[in-house]
Formats: C-alpha cells, sequence, structure tokens
C-alpha cells in the first residue's frame, strides 16, 4: 500500500496549490483512533461552487486547508468494526459526515449531524468549521461510521463505465434533487431554477425526472444559459434589463411559477445591466418570492453563511439579509433551507443513473482533469466556465473512458 499522499491545499484568497499531506490514518481530527473508519483510494472527485467561496476569501478558512467534499472512492484499508464492506468496494461518500447514531441522523437530517463536530451541528469534508475533517481532492482519504455513510455500488464494472454520472452522487444531484423536492416540484410542475451552474442544472435536471411541465433556468452570466438552452429548457437572462417576472411572462403566459429553486446562495448578483455588477445577496430570494404563486413553496440548496469576510456591507458579514419575509408571508409561502441531507436520496439516485434515467454527467457538462490540474480547474470555474470539473487523482476515469 502507498504510504505517500498529496492533496490540494487552500493557500490564501484565490490561490490554491497541490501539496504532499499525510497518508490517512483512522483517526478522527482530534487524533482519537476510530475503527468505524476506511481508508480510500480517491477514483473521483469534484471541484464544488462551495469550494470557491472559501477559495474567493469568503470565509474563515485557515490556509492549508484540504480541500473537497465530493468524493467517490476504492475501499483499501478498514477498521475492525467495519461489518458492510470489503477491501476493493467502489463506494460514493455523501458529503455530509455523519454518525448514523444521533436524533438527527436517525431522523435523515444528516446534514446536521450532532456527533462529528464540536463547534456545530453538521459535518463535511474539507470545509471550513465543519468539523475538521480532511477534504479529498487528494490521491487517499479516511471516511468515519463507514458503515452508515457510504453507499457501495452494487457492480464495479457498471459502475466505472458510468463514473463521471456516478460521482455527481456525492453532493451535486442530491443537492439539486433537494431543492427541487422541497420546493415541491411534481407531474406538471411549472420551475424557476436561479442559477446556471452546476447544482442549478442538477436541479433543472431533477425537476425533469420528477415529471415538471416546464423548468426555467436562469443567471446572470450568458455564457452559462447557453448549455442549458442547448439541453432544452426555458432559460432567462437576468443580465437584461427586462424583470423575471416580465420575462417569465413572456414563456408561461402569467408572471409566477408553481415552485422554485434558489441555486445561487449568498454571493448573488443584482438584475439587470448595472445591478449584475454589483452583489446584492438577498436578490434571488426576494425575487423568487415575487414570481412563486400564493402558497407555493422555495427550495434553498444555495449557501448561505453565518459569517462572510467578504461581503459588500457589514449586515452581510454576519449573514443578515435584506429579506422581503412580509411578501413571502403575504403569498404563504414556504421556505426549505440547509444542508442537503444526501443519504435520503443517493441510493435511488444511483438508480436513476445506472438505468439511464438521467444524464447527469452531460448535463452540467462534467470536464476530466488531473490532480496536477485542478489549481487550472479552480481557476476557470472561478471566471464562470460553464463546467463540473472533476479531478482523476490516480487516472482511474480516464481509463475507464
Amino acid at each position: 500500500m502507498s504510504s505517500t499522499n498529496r492533496g490540494v491545499a487552500y493557500v490564501r484568497a484565490g490561490t490554491v496549490e497541490v501539496r504532499s499531506i499525510p497518508f490517512p490514518k483512522l483517526e478522527d481530527p482530534r487524533g482519537r483512533r476510530i475503527d468505524h473508519g476506511v481508508i480510500l483510494r480517491v477514483v473521483s472527485t469534484n471541484i464544488c461552487g462551495s469550494d470557491q467561496h472559501m477559495v474567493r476569501g469568503r470565509t474563515t478558512a485557515p490556509e492549508g486547508l484540504i480541500l473537497g467534499h465530493e468524493i467517490t472512492g476504492e475501499v483499501i484499508e478498514l477498521g475492525r468494526d467495519v461489518e458492510t464492506l470489503e477491501k476493493g468496494d467502489l463506494v460514493s461518500v455523501p458529503f455530509n459526515v455523519a454518525c448514523g447514531r444521533c436524533r438527527t441522523c436517525k431522523e435523515q437530517h444528516t446534514g446536521v449531524c450532532l456527533t462529528v463536530n464540536p463547534a456545530r451541528a453538521g459535518g463535511a469534508y474539507g470545509y471550513v468549521d465543519m468539523g475538521g475533517w480532511v477534504g479529498g481532492q487528494a490521491e487517499y482519504v479516511m471516511v468515519p461510521y463507514a458503515d452508515f455513510n457510504l453507499l457501495k455500488f452494487p457492480d464495479k464494472a457498471h459502475a466505472m463505465e458510468k463514473i463521471r454520472d456516478l460521482t455527481c452522487l456525492s453532493d451535486i444531484l442530491p443537492t439539486g434533487y433537494h431543492g427541487a423536492v422541497t420546493a415541491g416540484v411534481g407531474p406538471g410542475s411549472t420551475v424557476y431554477v436561479a442559477g446556471a451552474g452546476p447544482v442549478g442544472l442538477a436541479a433543472a435536471a431533477s425537476a425533469r425526472l420528477l415529471g415538471a411541465a416546464c423548468v426555467i433556468v436562469g443567471d446572470v452570466n450568458p455564457a452559462r444559459l447557453q448549455h442549458p438552452r442547448k439541453l432544452g429548457y426555458e432559460v432567462v437572462d437576468l443580465s437584461q434589463d427586462a424583470t423575471l417576472a416580465e420575462q417569465v411572462a413572456q414563456i408561461l403566459g402569467v408572471p409566477e411559477v408553481d415552485c422554485a429553486v434558489d441555486a445561487v446562495g449568498f454571493e448573488a448578483r443584482g438584475h439587470g445591466h448595472e445591478g449584475a455588477r454589483h452583489e446584492a445577496p438577498a436578490t434571488v430570494l426576494n425575487s423568487l418570492m415575487e414570481v412563486t404563486r400564493a402558497a407555493g413553496r422555495i427550495g434553498i440548496p444555495g449557501l448561505y453563511v453565518t459569517e462572510d469576510p467578504g461581503a459588500a456591507d457589514k449586515a452581510a458579514r454576519t449573514g443578515s439579509l435584506s429579506i422581503r419575509l412580509g411578501l413571502g408571508w403575504a403569498k404563504s409561502h414556504s421556505f426549505f433551507t440547509g444542508q442537503t441531507p444526501v443519504m435520503k436520496y443517493n441510493r435511488a439516485l444511483m438508480q436513476a443513473i445506472l438505468w439511464d434515467r438521467i444524464k447527469i454527467a452531460e448535463t452540467v457538462g462534467v470536464e476530466v482533469i488531473t490532480l496536477n490540474e485542478a489549481p487550472r480547474g479552480y481557476s476557470e470555474f472561478d471566471a464562470g466556465a460553464p463546467k463540473k470539473f472533476v479531478i482523476d487523482p490516480h487516472g482511474l476515469v480516464a481509463q475507464a473512458a
């Protein structure tokens, strides 16, 4: 077994680099041995928009943090208490680190596990304030509570044929699906998805999977709208001065939708030629309340934070936004926020991928890169490239292709 390891480290705002890092041990972040964990050889690991928030300097992430919470891997070492996995198994890792034993885990709220993070509810790999778990944008990574957390693919060879799609199971596909489900998408729904990044596109694909009649995708970056337009989604260009309601009305005949999904989060920009140049973190939520019908639901998988040192105004630095809650109250809207409990959805979505019910790699624009190319991937993604960068540390994805 290899005793070397390399991973993608956050250096400073705007900079990441590939560094030599310790080979993982069956220990938690506080150095306590854990026999319920496994060590994985990372098969694929994705760059996420949530990672970009840290890399842009918009969080309190420390220098040297090893990034990466979207992980698919092969089991190479097992703790003595692991019972349902074997060496060689190919598994998907939910980005939520969850114990499976606390009240919230037992209620399927694995995004807010009460055990894995001393500072707050909820843990994640390679993320600021999420328990100190080492990230998976690396050659090898340790996963705790393996019997509970890991989703084993039933046929390894078949899974490798679909690896470009299955790599999306760790986060973006369940996150987009969670946004659509919590927004109440169902057969015949009209749906607006704010944001044409990977999570927004995953939400749009999920809405189709759930039977939506019309899915509209909006963004302030016209380049990002070209791909969903080619895939047959309706689009609205919010860099134009026509309002969201006006553009929705041009598509549907009425200025409202049944339900909406916020796949943008706290780095939202204003609408219109001038507004799109400046951050306005409440813009998306307020616009969704405007266009969602009375008694409609709004799913909010987009990330909002409690601390944003790069915010444009003082209130937003502590996560305080100028939300028109009165409008949402008057329209009897339901809002659903928080980290996606990946395990609630990943097994069913795995089957949808394996049986060709959804082609998520095509939808989100997967581009496979090497570990050494990770800094380039971050740079291009930050510049708005309409792609989902998937890191292939050992060349196994390229080999499968």
